[in-house]
């Protein structure tokens, strides 16, 4: 299935139906009177958050979204039908975008939340509402409302736990693959990831989710590159995880460049927890290992571990610091995770 992360769609709620202009009249009823019934509501456009999803392909081909107009009025006191509501089925973790791809609408974070993106409009009044001691026999109806047209976005944000960055070919999807039953592509050349990927890992009995984005570069945050319009998919991690290659010329300067491409994007992602991994240890001798984890502790100002994905050097004590930010310290003895207030 082709993942896709960002959709434009058009959308338009129902019309209203209009009201009716009737008088009763039988045979043998000696007093008429008005009988127009009133116009039935437009349908609303509903996005909806199911299960089972976890891209918006499915807007890739359908991109209009029309609700039923409501029916007009009848005589004999009969309302028209309310208009069928139409639903956008998307998946957990969607944000709803104006046109201006800025303002947000509505955020989709929880499985079978419903949000009202565009009210159907109301029906109009027949005769029959118009009555009065005054007017008894009102020749008036209202036409029933027109329904909102619109365009908005669907951005779909992955909801991990744990976000993965680093310039491409780093090792993050080796570090995936290793980790969690996740199988990412992964070859010998950058932007090997095109798209984000999720695994689930575990470590002393506690699960958590780890979100894969394709590597960012040196202006990423002006469209070189992939850009950064993946760094989205990372903004609700509770930690990220800096993977930077060991056997880079120059392991301080990568990591400065995704800091600043961290700090272009905005917001409080250059703030959130972040642990500093050097990838690829079993590739350098002693002398080159310790100078690439001198120049990144300089830059960083803080620890930084060791690790080598391919050879599995590591990997279980960065996934047990993940897991300690994740849940707020390590467990005490004779805890376990049922005990904590985080559930993976």
């Amino acid at each position: 299935m082709k993942f896709l992360d960002l959709a434009k769609v058009y959308i338009r709620s129902g019309g209203g139906g209009s009201g009716a202009v009737s008088f009763r009249r039988e045979k043998y009823i000696e007093y008429g009177g008005p009988d127009g019934g009133n116009g039935g509501r437009g349908g609303d456009v509903v996005v909806e958050v199911v299960d089972g999803l976890n891209t918006l392909i499915d807007f890739r081909y359908q991109q209009h979204f029309f609700a039923k107009n409501g029916q007009p009025g009848m005589g004999k006191q009969r309302s028209g039908k309310d208009g069928d509501a139409i639903v956008l089925r998307v998946p957990v973790g969607t944000e709803v975008l104006d046109e201006d791809q800025d303002t947000v609408l509505a955020d989709m974070t929880e499985m079978g939340q419903r949000f009202v993106i565009a009210k159907g409009g109301n029906g109009g009044f027949g005769n029959l509402h118009f009555k009065s001691s005054t007017n008894q026999a009102p020749r008036r109806a209202n036409p029933g409302m027109e329904g909102v047209e619109r365009t908005i976005w669907l951005r779909l944000k992955l909801i991990a736990d744990v976000g993965l960055l680093g310039l491409p070919n780093a090792g993050k999807s080796t570090f995936l693959s290793v980790t969690s039953a996740a199988r990412p592509k992964i070859a010998d050349y950058p932007f090997t990831t095109l798209h984000p990927n999720l695994g689930v890992v575990a470590v002393d009995g506690a699960e958590f989710v780890i979100a894969d984005i394709p590597g960012l570069i040196e202006g990423a945050s002006e469209g070189r590159g992939l850009g950064d319009r993946f760094l989205g998919h990372v903004e609700r991690c509770h930690a990220l995880l800096h993977i930077v290659d060991g056997t880079s010329p120059d392991p301080a300067a990568d990591y400065a460049t995704i800091q600043g491409e961290l700090q272009a994007y905005g917001g409080d992602l250059a703030d959130k927890p972040q642990i500093l991994v050097l990838n690829k240890v079993d590739a350098l001798d002693d002398d080159a290992k310790s100078d690439a984890k001198a120049a990144l502790e300089a830059a960083s100002g803080g620890a930084v571990m060791e690790m080598s994905g391919v050879a599995k050097q590591g990997t279980t004590e960065v996934l047990r610091a993940l897991r300690s930010i994740i849940t707020g310290g390590p467990l005490k003895d004779g805890e376990t995770e049922e005990d904590g207030a985080w559930r993976p």
